[in-house]
């Protein structure tokens, strides 16, 4: 593929040729590279949109730390890497974009290392499609961009052979270099922070176990009849009920595991027993709604408490049994449905089964979506595993806090961790 020169500023592109752009970052973004996470989509739209608005002076390290990631103004960004292990997790997705087949023809959005201002560039420029003839029928429209060099009226230019050998010979050892570069890369990208977490549980060759939490309080269930679906029977029957935010992350972590040919199966915490969980790995998911959950996380370091009253739900530190910053008051949570809840994900081998055990419960419910979104994104857990690696030890518990507004979830922060 031939990339001409990006123009030296975005914002002087032309309306179609910012819309090009945009429509490009979406396809990129509908990408399986993309597609499963939330915030790397926040990310890539807020700097290409200010880029575009001629505003690439917003996008700095700090913003994008208060914009997407919720952090606060006078957040420490040498201590906090959450923009800069981001932005190198979208470069190396956009990288594995554009290798796949049929994506050389398309524009390409890159994110230059040491910036989080993107570049945009075109497979080929106008007059050099002029002279290759006319388009494949199937490839996307291109836009031009305005070329760097134009020649005078009347002035031929001729290429000395001399010169377009070196150039040719320069091409040759750039492209070699570059594949065997590629190819070191590429294989280092097989071993991310994702790939790392998840080992345990996808080279595992027993079958997962999903314990959701579930409530036998229906009688009755309410059936449509198919000629009038507005037209209501009411049947008695024994059902069990699913919280739908407890839905979240098993969808998420069930299609990580069927995309890697796993077997796994779903049950209520009421019905699941020890022998269930010796069977094989099993990923808990809920707190105060899963006895499981709470029997599995009350000896680890960080556990879930409440008060006689069940009006005030926490989260413990046992080196600071004292503390009380994680912490829900449900009066305030049904009054305003605006409050931050906080959850617990942990990775550990369960001494009473020998088998993993992997959490994902909130305080309330949408910090079990919060713990989900955490499993499944692989900047959080480059943040969480870089930390891991120092210490060595295998086992991991970390305590999140997401903002709740309108009873919608915002993005994860990692508040403690602990190894061992």
């Amino acid at each position: 593929m031939q990339v001409d020169t990006p123009a030296t500023n975005p914002a002087d592109f032309t309306d179609a040729e910012k819309a090009a752009i945009e429509e490009q970052v979406e396809r990129l973004l509908q990408n399986q590279y993309f597609s499963h996470s939330r915030r790397f989509p926040m990310f890539l739209r807020f700097v290409v949109r200010h880029t575009l608005a001629g505003q690439a002076d917003a996008v700095k390290e700090r913003t994008l730390g208060i914009e997407i990631f919720g952090r606060k103004a006078d957040y420490d960004t040498s201590s906090d890497p959450i923009v800069r292990v981001t932005a190198a997790e979208i470069r190396k997705r956009i990288a594995q974009y554009y290798q796949e087949p049929g994506h050389d023809v398309e524009i390409r959005v890159s994110l230059p290392a040491g910036s989080y201002v993107p570049q945009f560039q075109w497979p080929q420029a106008p007059e050099r499609a002029l002279a290759a003839g006319a388009a494949e029928p199937d490839a996307p429209a291109r836009v031009p961009i305005p070329a760097k060099i134009v020649a005078s009226p009347g002035v031929a230019v001729r290429p000395r052979k001399q010169a377009s050998m070196q150039i040719r010979t320069a091409l040759v050892l750039v492209v070699v270099c570059a594949g065997v570069g590629g190819a070191l890369w590429w294989r280092s990208l097989q071993h991310s922070a994702f790939d790392v977490f998840w080992k345990p549980i996808l080279k595992s060759s027993d079958p997962v176990l999903f314990c959701i939490a579930d409530q036998n309080q229906y009688t009755a269930i309410v059936l449509r009849d198919a000629v009038d679906p507005t037209h209501q029977t009411i049947l008695k029957d024994n059902l069990s009920a699913v919280v739908v935010d407890d839905l979240n992350p098993v969808v998420n972590v069930a299609g990580v595991l069927q995309a890697h040919g796993k077997r796994y199966s779903l049950k209520g915490e009421g019905t699941t027993t020890l022998m269930d969980l010796r069977n094989g790995p099993t990923v808990f998911v809920g707190a105060f709604d899963n006895a499981w959950t709470l029997r599995l996380t009350k000896p680890l370091r960080f556990h879930f408490a409440n008060d006689a009253e069940m009006t005030r739900f926490w989260i413990v530190d046992s080196n600071a049994p004292g503390r009380t910053d994680w912490l829900i008051d449900r009066a305030k949570q049904q009054a305003t449905n605006n409050y931050r809840d906080y959850a617990i994900v942990a990775r550990f081998t369960d001494t009473n089964t020998g088998k993993i055990a992997i959490v994902a419960a909130g305080v309330g419910r949408g910090g079990t979506i919060a713990a989900g979104e955490f499993l499944m994104d692989p900047a959080d857990l480059t943040q969480a595993l870089s930390a891991a690696r120092a210490t060595g030890r295998q086992n991991m518990e970390f305590v999140l806090s997401t903002e709740i507004i309108d009873g919608q979830p915002g993005t994860p922060k990692m508040e403690a961790a602990y190894f061992w």
